[in-house]
């Protein structure tokens, strides 16, 4: 995944939230278990939070320049479809720079 690398490029943090138990949440659980460590050695600078919370619908955010947001809702998504939308959320940095 060379994409991981250009995360910081675009973004400047990358939120990801979700609930410890629900099985709302098991593929976003299992996404961060699984590409955390990946992401962070990829871009060592860039902020990543996770952040679980009881009943949390699972989520993820990413901020650009100029503090302009984007979330996406993960509920339903299997690890694959939440890591495109990593990736199309980083994409969205380059066209907001442009």
């Amino acid at each position: 995944m060379a994409w991981m690398a250009q995360l910081s490029k675009n973004l400047k943090e990358l939120r990801v939230l979700f609930c410890q138990t629900s099985p709302a949440s098991a593929s976003t659980r299992s996404f961060v278990e699984k590409n955390y460590k990946e992401l962070k050695k990829a871009n060592p600078k860039l902020p990543i939070l996770i952040r679980e919370c009881s009943r949390t619908q699972p989520q993820l955010w990413a901020r650009y320049d100029m503090g302009v947001e984007r979330g996406i809702r993960l509920e339903g998504m299997s690890e694959t479809q939440i890591s495109k939308a990593v990736k199309d959320l980083a994409k969205g940095g380059a066209s907001l720079k442009s």
